[in-house]
């Protein structure tokens, strides 16, 4: 059986500097097709900001 997630606001970014809004837009763009069916996790959220972060870092080096 397919375990069942519960739906999470998203949550403050722990990154200083980083905000709500670029973390949501990175999530949606990572996550589309999962949006279709479910919710985004916690665990989705600090991937995305993670994810961000990193493509962020990538681009001033």
């Amino acid at each position: 059986m397919k375990e069942k997630t519960s739906q999470v606001e998203q949550p403050e970014p722990f990154t200083p500097g980083m905000s709500k809004a670029a973390v949501r837009q990175h999530a949606y763009q990572l996550f589309r097709d999962k949006l279709a069916n479910e919710p985004l996790t916690l665990e989705d959220w600090v991937l995305a900001e993670k994810d961000l972060v990193r493509t962020q870092e990538a681009e001033q080096s």
